[in-house]
């Protein structure tokens, strides 16, 4: 089974040049405070789209910094429906941005909408924002107490060490899921439940019209999703009193999908170092420095993240990455591990070095990928033996996935595994070996705030 190439740029796209609309609106939000809710509107040439945000059982609608997160909501969950016509022109309508404020929300439609752009043919660059400019108004001085930690939880490993990083030194952490109303993922409330902390809930109602795009004709394609799910757990810290959002955005997630004309395009943008720093800064202006958005994971590989999370045993028969675990359509949903698709592949490629054959078997459930010969193709995408192939997902950077191909070779009880020691024999080949030891010690110092530092 082979990964297709990364599709061509605009004048090769199968679906002919894209109608796009010709001006976005933000036409303002509010918080319903009896419902727990914020509502966002917004208009695409005159249909108009209602987003609902709402976190059950929390209290204390009515303070600044909650208003000042609602209103951060607002501003991010907007690309859901920006990017049903992409049209030239955002106008902000009444919402007045900073400067600092605009060049962000800039990047985060232009950088974060880079796959979307990509694989439908179209040119963000020339995008205009229109309307009022605010000048630099006093942060809300949200003043928590500290060292009560917020940390979104999606059940994969990286999440999972992030939780184990943290809960010896702040036992008063909780972890954050965001669904749709009324929905839950196994594959992440069983790891969930391992943790044995508290979760706090967020729920998104996405405009049903969004989820009918191809009926519609709405232009389709990927979101900087973790950028919504960022502020909407900052609304869900603030309303609760924590101090801060960690989050487990590793190393690689700023390392570029591919380059198109000397320009960089990153399915994982909004993981990016370049998201957070810009988030912390618009962070600080609205909500106050007493509040932190930070990765615990930003200085770390794959491989370094793997490794920790092989000691975490009691994780492995719960934790899930398979996409197919989070269908949309509770019908397609799988649950296990389908053990063919790329984020399979890549999970399994990057524990082998660490957890033995029979352990990762278990897993998978019988149908571990480097079990597959079928699925050779698929590993050769992710460690770049096939031209342009870097699947569009959240996986490592080609550095990180060979490294642990070539270390997984090596253990004794790999030797039987004819699709693992053939692939490690045409990465072997190639010039240059990845530093395995560099990329299982921290590959920088990001700053981490106060009371979190290492």
């Amino acid at each position: 089974m082979s990964t297709p190439a990364a599709p061509a740029p605009a004048a090769a796209s199968p679906q002919g040049t894209p109608v796009r609309g010709a001006r976005f609106r933000y036409e303002g939000f509010e918080i319903d405070a009896a419902a727990g809710a914020v509502v966002c509107r917004y208009s695409l040439d005159g249909r108009a789209f209602t987003e609902r945000v709402a976190v059950p059982g929390a209290t204390g609608w009515d303070r600044p910094e909650v208003a000042a997160a609602a209103r951060l909501v607002f501003l991010l969950a907007a690309v859901s429906y920006y990017k049903t016509g992409a049209p030239p022109v955002v106008d902000l309508g009444d919402t007045a941005l900073t400067d600092r404020e605009r060049d962000f929300l800039r990047a985060f439609y232009v950088e974060g909408l880079g796959e979307f752009a990509y694989r439908n043919g179209l040119d963000l660059s020339g995008l205009s924002f229109e309307g009022p400019r605010l000048e630099q108004p006093a942060p809300a001085a949200y003043s928590p107490a500290a060292g009560r930690p917020l940390i979104p939880f999606g059940g994969g490993i990286d999440s999972i060490v992030t939780v184990e990083m943290l809960t010896p030194r702040f036992p008063g952490a909780a972890l954050f899921v965001l669904n749709r109303p009324g929905d839950r993922f196994d594959a992440i409330e069983q790891p969930a439940a391992v943790t044995g902390l508290p979760v706090l809930r967020a729920e998104r109602e996405i405009d049903p019209d969004v989820l009918r795009s191809r009926e519609l004709g709405f232009l389709n394609g990927h979101v900087p999703v973790t950028g919504v799910l960022s502020a909407v757990a900052v609304l869900c810290a603030v309303l609760h009193g924590r101090d801060a959002v960690v989050m487990s955005n590793e190393w690689s997630a700023s390392v570029p999908t591919l380059e198109v004309h000397g320009r960089a395009v990153n399915h994982q943008w909004s993981k990016s170092a370049e998201f957070e720093q810009a988030f912390q800064g618009v962070l600080a202006d609205a909500v106050g420095p007493g509040f932190a958005y930070f990765s615990a994971l930003r200085d770390y590989s794959e491989l370094w993240i793997a490794r920790r999370f092989a000691e975490l045993t009691a994780y492995h028969s719960t934790f899930r990455s398979c996409n197919r675990a989070f269908a949309i359509d509770r019908s397609r949903r799988w649950e296990t591990w389908c053990g063919e698709c790329d984020k399979c592949a890549f999970i399994d490629l990057v524990l082998a070095p660490f957890v033995p054959p029979a352990a990762l078997a278990a897993v998978f459930g019988g149908r571990e990928p480097l079990a597959d010969d079928r699925l050779a193709d698929r590993f050769r995408a992710l460690v770049a033996t096939l031209p342009d192939a870097k699947p569009w997902e959240c996986v490592g950077d080609v550095n990180e996935s060979r490294a642990a191909l070539l270390l997984a070779a090596e253990r004794p009880d790999r030797a039987g595994t004819p699709l693992l020691q053939a692939l490690a024999a045409e990465v072997a080949a190639l010039p240059g070996r990845p530093d395995d030891a560099a990329l299982l010690r921290p590959l920088g110092s990001t700053p981490v705030p106060s009371p979190y530092g290492r």
